[in-house]
């Protein structure tokens, strides 16, 4: 694999950040969802990914990320993302995956959004 991803949870004043690095493809999948099993158990208002160290997201990386955003909103939880390339950023629009989740430029901006919460 070139770029294994791994999944590392932090946890803030009620939010949860899973910080992403590597490739979300179909070799993500577990990493993907052990993280979000993880960051679930402390019961947070949101749950924000970040994808400043992801180097690569294939169709079916895609399809993760949107499995996991139908987990959080079955379970009431805001989603969102940040760290996002100015490519992924374009996808996430073609695909319409910001009108389901909020996209916040950095760390600064996402804790004034989950403050908001």
């Amino acid at each position: 694999m070139a770029n294994e991803l791994t999944a590392a949870v932090q946890l803030s004043a009620g939010a949860a950040v899973i910080d992403l690095k590597g490739e979300i493809n179909a070799f993500a999948e577990s990493a993907m969802n052990a993280a979000y099993a993880q960051a679930m158990q402390s019961k947070p208002s949101s749950i924000m990914l970040n994808f400043h160290s992801v180097d690569y997201i294939n169709s079916t990386g895609i399809a993760l990320i949107v499995s996991l955003m139908a987990q959080a909103r079955k379970s009431g939880v805001k989603f969102m993302a940040t760290g996002l390339s100015p490519h992924y950023l374009e996808i996430f629009k073609i695909t319409r995956l910001v009108d389901f989740m909020t996209i916040v430029p950095d760390a600064a901006s996402a804790a004034s959004v989950v403050a908001k919460t």
